[in-house]
């Protein structure tokens, strides 16, 4: 009836689509398996009401296994739609912006004067037809005004749950375009974005759109690409499709990318206020971020080599590393501590995210009062016990609360709120709930901006105080000590430079000269069996890698086999079925290698989408952390970055990045980052072969070049083993006739 009823209207209804309808509706079908909601959600796209069908590719109906499979298939066909041309295809406004089961950004302060609000309006109300102005933009100026920014609530979609769905159920023309929705829907599910209906992945302002209808487009372009088209990413705008050809990426992304002098915190707010630019973090703006495992890995590396290098030891059992932080990445930090079997406590303001932790088994338990967390902790570090310890509360507080201790109740010390976005959520004042912060931010700015400084500053003296008792303290990458500095905390030696090491100039430098660093991979059907299998093949390769290994990238093997063999066991899949591994080059082009085979014959069910973080050998230049360790005066140079993406753009990556700040914030780094899908072909291997080598030894030889000795040392057998590399290596001047020169 439905289809006799739609079909024969002047709609112009894409044949598979009503093949769909026509298998859910045929008599053998049992009536359960049509919800009521489906039936009305099937009546809904076919009225008038609906954006004209004739948008929506072929639907290949060969691969739907279930009728449950159909109906969500169909659900999905939605984004080929785009965006609403008529007042009659225009959602129903909702009753309250504001979901109150999801947590949300906090309102911002962007002080925007009165014609950069209407260029606010303006620039959101261009991608609607001029026939809706008059009913959005009052809506617009509403949420522009309540919550400093233009989110488009009405346009956020419903009618499906957003979460990576297996790929063969998304509306692509071609494979590669499908990857690449599935990897946006990831970053947009409520289990793993921090602020998902703001479209805000992680770190308090990581952006993967500045708006809804920068998805809603970004969605319906993706569904209608070819081959033969690349998609321009403009700061979450998407600028179009373009003719390219099969061996381009099929997205270019770029986020933040303004003139120098024009990258102030200031000028960010603004920016991203009037909806012209945006923060893209490092993985949310790239498509990439595959939940708190992302960082999970990195911490248990840098946990472990702590140990070694500041108490002698791997071995942490009965020892107390003590951090913040339980949002985006930050929330990987008590997982990565009971995996290096220590005893991790971690401070967190956020009882919503505390609480998604401790929900999602990240976290194994939690206090609100200081003196049964402090009780606790005695108790485990008795027992040598291994377990995450959250505290609901201020950090500040509890460094206080330690440092006032007789006992010395802590050797491992870090930080990890977002200090990059200080001012706008990412760090809390003590002596002020999470909600009065809130309302300060954005009401009192000024008042709000000295509460943090001043919290900073007793941070700062906690830690030195419990650091001259023999506690050891680094700072995360996370703007920690360049904030504290600003704040004028204690935080600075008599030479200028920090009191504190960066982990990465103190800990993981050394492992990312040696190639090793965050490479991570997605299996797009969905399915466990195919993630376990990767796992497998990973350990394969690195077992096989480890007898020709040298005795520097030996000990990083062997903590990374360990990673691969266990890292089931502790179930840190979050959203999509992703892994993340730390692996040279030579280890990640094998991996992708068998990975290839295997989807070639069959053993894994669908496309691998491989990926790492921007935290990686080559990603990033970033002073404050990923380029940290480079004493060659080229730390606040950022050719590294803009090489790699533009290497990996012809190399043949299927989607390639490039942000301005990332981790330590605006104006304060430069990352790229890719997405690559590997589809059996011999083509894919080919690419990921070429790709992976440039991606890694191109950060090598950088680090090489400003006399890193591991770098050295790893790109002089790079070029052993690869004769077309040719790298040009430096004379290292001799310090007694530098001394001798200049003393004369």
């Amino acid at each position: 009836m439905l289809l006799r009823r739609y079909s024969m209207s002047d709609m112009c209804v894409d044949e598979q689509l009503i093949g769909v309808c026509n298998l859910l509706l045929d008599e053998a079908q049992q009536p359960h398996t049509v919800s009521q909601d489906f039936s009305l959600f099937l009546l809904r796209i076919f009225s008038d009401e609906h954006p004209k069908m004739s948008n929506f590719p072929a639907i290949p109906l060969a691969t739907a296994t279930s009728a449950a499979e159909v109906e969500l298939r169909t659900q999905l066909a939605v984004l080929a739609a785009g965006l609403p041309t008529t007042l009659a295809g225009l959602p129903p406004k909702p009753a309250t912006d504001r979901d109150p089961s999801v947590p949300h950004a906090p309102a911002r302060n962007p002080k925007l004067t009165p014609a950069e609000k209407q260029l606010a309006l303006k620039n959101a109300l261009r991608y609607f037809a001029t026939e809706l102005h008059e009913t959005l933009a009052p809506e617009f100026l509403n949420e522009l005004n309540v919550y400093g920014h233009i989110y488009m609530y009405r346009l956020r979609p419903t009618s499906y749950t957003m979460k990576a769905h297996p790929i063969h159920l998304y509306p692509a023309k071609c494979t590669q375009a499908a990857a690449i929705m599935v990897m946006i829907q990831n970053n947009l599910d409520i289990e793993v974005a921090q602020f998902p209906h703001e479209l805000i992945t992680y770190g308090g302002n990581g952006s993967v759109f500045s708006n809804w209808a920068q998805y809603l487009l970004a969605m319906h372009y993706l569904s209608q690409m070819t081959e033969e088209q690349t998609l321009a990413m403009y700061s979450g705008h998407p600028a179009g499709l373009f003719p390219s050809h099969r061996e381009g990426p099929r997205v270019v992304v770029t986020n933040g990318m303004v003139v120098p002098n024009y990258s102030s915190p200031a000028d960010y707010e603004r920016m991203y206020a009037t909806g012209v630019s945006q923060y893209g973090q490092m993985t949310a703006g790239s498509y990439c971020y595959i939940g708190p495992q992302g960082i999970v890995h990195g911490t248990t590396l840098t946990l472990l080599n702590a140990g070694r290098k500041y108490l002698g030891s791997s071995e942490l059992q009965g020892k107390v590393f003590v951090t913040s932080g339980l949002g985006g990445m930050s929330g990987a930090q008590p997982k990565a501590g009971v995996i290096c079997k220590a005893i991790a406590v971690v401070a967190e303001i956020n009882g919503d995210a505390l609480r998604k932790r401790h929900r999602q088994g990240w976290l194994n338990e939690y206090h609100s009062d200081l003196t049964a967390l402090v009780a606790r902790i005695k108790q485990a570090r008795a027992a040598r016990e291994v377990v995450s310890i959250g505290y609901l509360g201020n950090v500040v507080d509890l460094w206080e609360h330690f440092a006032k201790e007789p006992e010395l109740l802590v050797e491992l010390g870090s930080d990890q709120t977002s200090l990059h976005n200080p001012f706008m959520g990412g760090y809390y004042p003590a002596g002020l709930t999470y909600e009065e912060s809130n309302t300060m931010m954005r009401e009192k700015p000024e008042a709000f901006r000295e509460a943090v400084n001043d919290s900073l500053r007793r941070q700062v003296d906690a830690i030195n105080r419990l650091v001259a008792r023999g506690m050891r303290f680094w700072d995360y990458g996370n703007s920690f000590m360049l904030q504290a500095g600003r704040a004028g905390a204690n935080i600075l030696r008599p030479d200028g430079g920090f009191l504190y090491p960066s982990y990465v100039e103190d800990i993981m430098g050394d492992i990312f000269s040696l190639g090793f660093g965050p490479f991570r991979w997605v299996c797009t059907s969905g399915k466990r069996e195919d993630l376990l299998l990767t796992d497998q093949l990973a350990a394969e390769v690195i077992r096989e890698a480890m007898k020709e290994a040298s005795d520097r990238s030996r000990m990083q093997y062997d903590d990374n086999l360990l990673w691969i063999t266990s890292v089931d066991e502790h179930q840190l899949v979050v959203g999509s079925q992703a892994r993340i591994l730390y692996s040279d080059a030579t280890g990640r082009a094998r991996i992708a290698a068998a990975m290839n085979t295997a989807l070639r014959e069959g053993r894994l069910s669908g496309p691998v989408v491989l990926s790492r973080d921007h935290h990686d050998v080559s990603g990033t230049d970033s002073p404050w952390r990923e380029t940290s360790h480079i004493r060659d005066g080229s730390m606040f140079c950022a050719d590294m970055a803009i090489q790699n993406v533009i290497g990996d753009s012809f190399r043949g990556a299927t989607w390639v990045s490039i942000h301005n700040g990332g981790g330590t914030g605006w104006g304060e780094a430069m990352n790229g980052g890719f997405g690559m899908v590997l589809d059996g072909s011999s083509d894919a291997e080919r690419r990921a072969r070429h790709m992976l080598h440039w991606d890694v030894n191109n950060g090598i030889a950088r680090r090489a070049w400003a006399g890193v000795d591991n770098a050295e040392f790893q790109i002089r057998a790079a070029m052993k083993e690869e004769p077309l590399l040719t790298v040009t290596m430096p004379h290292h001047a001799d310090q007694a006739l530098l001394t001798r020169i200049l003393s004369a």
